[in-house]
């Protein structure tokens, strides 16, 4: 009696299933492994592009770096605006990356041309300016005031609250050291659309105090002490005159504006201002004018009993009565 070694139809089937499935496990890692080994020799076929651009963008830095020394010592000897001087020196070095960029790009890129490089840019620079709009008007505004702006590092200026010496302009940016010491970055933007104060713009700064004297006292004496006082004061510019005139009749005094010339930074006002008014207040201690405070005078409408009275009246004795029976 023979018997056939025959599998079911469900134990072929199934040992079907796991055969295909292992053959599509294998595929997939078949796959991925060509992928990736199709990736390494593409590398390696261009890897030798990849090392010239490399040694392009080193090379590119290199001559930027030289050049703009070589720009900075012959700037040195002309008499442009320093910050005139930057602005060059600044766009040699952007000229410089942009050409070895472009260069590097043709070496990655064999097939192509400097032409295309351009269209390139030239059609991405609509999206590039809506995506950086505030980084390009920061440029273009670095590179307005680079050129045509009348201060430089090292100036005081004023603008939007900030008060502060320029430390260093950028294409991007305006670092200024305020007053206290902060240092502040501000958008070269800012500085093209605000109002700019230029402090250090001429080497001589106006200050104005006002100084009152009682309405007793003789304002045309009052007006040469203090005179007198302010020109002698060493921080006063005596090339130009001093100034002084009855301003105002005050609440208590006769005021006077007292105006001269100083050094132009915050500090040397500062320092002036301080000189004139110890000046002037002693000065006029010593020719005994009174230089008055605010008087306040009361008035009431009916009248007030004094101290005295309200003791006469508790210490008087009472009026005497007189009882009478009936």
């Amino acid at each position: 009696m023979q018997t056939d070694n025959m599998e079911s139809p469900e134990m072929a089937s199934q040992g079907r299933g796991e055969d295909t499935s292992s053959l599509s496990g294998e595929g997939a890692l078949d796959i991925v492994l060509d992928s990736l080994r199709g990736l390494w020799e593409s590398f390696l076929a261009h890897a030798p592009q990849l090392v010239a651009a490399l040694i392009v963008l080193i090379l590119s830095w290199l001559v930027a770096r030289l050049a703009t020394g070589i720009t900075r010592r012959m700037l040195a000897r002309t008499r442009l605006r320093t910050s005139l001087k930057d602005l060059f020196r600044q766009l040699i070095f952007i000229g410089v990356w942009l050409v070895g960029i472009m260069v590097s790009a043709v070496i990655v890129f064999p097939n192509m041309t400097p032409a295309q490089v351009f269209a390139a840019l030239g059609l991405g620079s609509v999206a590039i300016g809506f995506a950086f709009k505030d980084i390009f008007e920061n440029f273009f505004a670095g590179v307005l005031i680079l050129w045509r702006f009348p201060f430089d590092p090292g100036d005081y200026i004023e603008c939007d609250g900030i008060c502060g010496r320029v430390e260093d302009i950028t294409i991007r940016m305006t670092e200024i050291r305020r007053l206290d010491g902060v240092l502040t970055v501000v958008p070269n933007s800012i500085l093209f659309k605000q109002p700019v104060d230029v402090l250090t713009d001429w080497q001589r700064r106006r200050v104005t105090v006002i100084c009152g004297v009682a309405y007793d006292e003789n304002v045309d004496e009052a007006r040469g002490i203090i005179q007198e006082a302010v020109g002698a004061c060493e921080t006063v510019d005596r090339e130009q005159q001093v100034e002084i005139f009855a301003q105002e009749f005050a609440s208590s005094s006769i005021n006077f504006e007292v105006t001269w010339w100083t050094g132009p930074t915050p500090l040397d006002v500062r320092k002036s201002r301080d000189e004139v008014v110890a000046a002037v207040k002693r000065a006029l201690d010593d020719a005994e004018i009174e230089i008055p405070f605010p008087y306040r005078t009361l008035t009431f409408k009916e009248p007030l009993a004094t101290i005295d009275q309200r003791q006469t009246e508790n210490a008087a004795p009472p009026a005497s009565t007189e009882t009478k029976s009936q």
